[in-house]
């Protein structure tokens, strides 16, 4: 099957999307040859009060959007880190128990994976980061109703989609995990929703 470009979402916040981006991430590595976007999807913006300020113009919420940040600054600057970067954030978010709101933790991670955090910081104070991320977050709801991470979205179709499962740095399961998901979206469309009543462990 030959794959469309796709996009999906990502909050590190949330763990079904740090299991998806581990099999994206995992594929990639191993040389999957996806035309794939990585879209920024804020968890704190959908859960805001409907007579609360957006979480981009309220300065109590900005530590909570500083991974985020990070995130798309390493894909969009040092694009080359962008996988390892992206995986450390998840990995120190949901394996090592690590506060992502900490500036301290985010400069270790940029650091221990080659990436000068202070660039990164300058970027964010550009303020472009943000606008970023604002437009990708609601550019998502508007055109694909989009509310929660992961969420695949090919052509004009989206799904959310919440995988049990983790590759472990398998490149070979990574592909064949996420091109399932693709596949379903693209093959069998009539499949509206597909749901284990219960889930062994």
């Amino acid at each position: 099957m030959d794959l469309p470009a796709f996009a999906v979402t990502w909050d590190y916040r949330c763990p079904f999307a740090r299991n998806a981006h581990e099999h994206l991430v995992a594929a990639l590595e191993a040389g999957a040859p996806w035309d794939v976007t990585f879209s920024p999807f804020s968890l704190s913006q959908i859960h805001v009060h409907e007579d609360a300020p957006p979480v981009w113009d309220d300065p109590t919420k900005a530590p909570d959007l500083q991974a985020m940040l990070v995130g798309l600054v390493v894909r969009d600057r040092f694009d080359e880190n962008f996988l390892a970067v992206h995986r450390a954030l998840f990995t120190a978010r949901h394996d090592e128990g690590r506060d992502l709101r900490e500036r301290n933790v985010l400069h270790s991670i940029l650091e221990d994976h080659g990436v000068p955090a202070a660039e990164v910081v300058a970027e964010i104070d550009k303020g472009w980061p943000l606008e970023e991320f604002r437009a990708a977050h609601e550019e998502s709801v508007k055109t694909h109703q989009v509310f929660g991470v992961p969420t695949f979205i090919v052509g004009n179709g989206a799904a959310f989609v919440r995988l049990m499962t983790r590759p472990h740095g398998d490149g070979a399961l990574g592909r064949a995990t996420i091109e399932g998901v693709l596949a379903l979206m693209v093959e069998r469309p009539e499949i509206n929703e597909f749901k284990y009543t219960s889930i062994d462990r």
